[in-house]
């Protein structure tokens, strides 16, 4: 959904990206440190309960992290290995983010259901992800779904921040509504494909 704002967020994000560019930071750089950056606030603020501030250091990093394809566009560094790269490191920092969650919800937050639903987040998060390469490979086109990265993303940031702050319920909230918008959305893919698996056998 949020991919009907690319083409504004990428005319914000091009000048930005011109002025990295000439730091002689690379794009690959910006991917990789993003990464450190999101798993160390998750992983360092999370699990002892300092939702807030955890999703502050987290929000911070996954802006930043942004300027990789700004970075790469503006210098003509787009390369396969790079989109290999960013792919595989938000992976990552996904993992870490509701990793960091369900240690606090299982431990000091005393909160063992909703660190399964946390964990069913996160599967279901790397299914959706999957299921889009998986249908790529086999030449497919699969972009659909109410929640893709970035929709996930603002919604588990904005719950867990929220939380931080003392809003009753708002983690259990957002943690079941992406459950549920993640289990939607790879259902949604599985159908996409089979069409178009359907559509080409009967060719």
């Amino acid at each position: 959904m949020l991919n009907l704002l690319r083409p504004a967020l990428g005319r914000v994000l091009t000048p930005i990206g011109k002025a990295v560019a000439r730091t002689g930071v690379t794009p690959n750089t910006i991917t990789i440190t993003g990464t450190v950056g999101v798993a160390a606030g998750a992983l360092g603020f999370y699990p002892t309960g300092r939702l807030f501030w955890g999703t502050v250091v987290i929000t911070a990093f996954v802006l930043f992290d942004m300027l990789d394809g700004a970075v790469a566009r503006v210098t003509g560094k787009i390369s396969k290995w790079g989109a290999f790269l960013d792919s595989s490191m938000d992976r990552v920092a996904d993992a870490a983010i509701f990793s960091g969650l369900i240690l606090w919800l299982g431990g000091r937050g005393h909160n063992l259901p909703l660190a399964g639903i946390a964990l069913f987040c996160l599967v279901a998060g790397a299914l959706v992800s999957y299921i889009k390469a998986r249908a790529e490979g086999v030449g497919y086109t699969c972009n659909v779904g109410i929640a893709e990265r970035g929709e996930r993303l603002i919604i588990v940031l904005v719950a867990a921040g929220l939380h931080g702050l003392g809003v009753p319920y708002a983690l259990h909230a957002g943690l079941w509504l992406l459950a549920v918008a993640s289990a939607i959305t790879v259902v949604q893919r599985f159908a996409v494909v089979r069409r178009q698996a359907f559509a080409e056998a009967q060719l």
